[in-house]
């Protein structure tokens, strides 16, 4: 295989799930297909060297985490964030996409690099050491994000009425 056809392989193959994780990680939808757009052609441009890396979903993550940053970086310093939009859904909703929500909405309440440990080490299904590497911290940095990032999820009353609502 060569070179383009491995690379378009890995895209076909990763792309929804690069669009989800800029989601999760607090992008629009829209800015998180360009945010995956952007990172797939950083990887493209050093591909020889992504692809020889031991394990390219977490370099491409990193990549992905590291253009945001830089994007959030450059936004103007006269944007102010405005309160969480509340997202619309579509069609028949169920108790599933409720949650499914209410999560996001927990998500988005978190600090970015709350949000990011949690989003790469529970949806991406990084090792806390893949997370080390992507983020560029310790080990230690992200076990310890971890364990803020869910107690902040636990003391969410709206998440929390939810879960209690669902099981009964």
């Amino acid at each position: 295989m060569d070179r383009d056809d491995d690379f378009r392989a890995f895209v076909e193959g990763s792309w929804a799930r690069l669009v989800r994780t800029a989601l999760l990680l607090g992008s629009r939808p829209g800015d998180a297909e360009d945010l995956a757009q952007s990172a797939l052609l950083r990887a493209y441009l050093a591909w020889d060297r992504v692809s020889r890396a031991g394990n390219v979903d977490a370099y491409v993550y990193r990549i992905l985490v590291n253009t945001r940053a830089t994007a959030l970086r450059r936004r103007s310093a006269l944007e102010l964030p405005s309160e969480i939009p509340d997202i619309p859904t579509a069609g028949d909703p169920t108790a599933q996409v409720d949650l499914s929500d209410l999560l996001i909405h927990a998500l988005r309440r978190l600090t970015p690099k709350h949000r990011a440990v949690l989003v790469l080490r529970y949806y991406a299904d990084l090792s806390d050491v893949q997370v080390a590497e992507v983020l560029g911290v310790p080990v230690g940095t992200v076990k310890s994000r971890l364990h803020r990032a869910q107690n902040q999820l636990l003391e969410d009353r709206s998440l929390l009425e939810a879960l209690e609502r669902g099981a009964s």
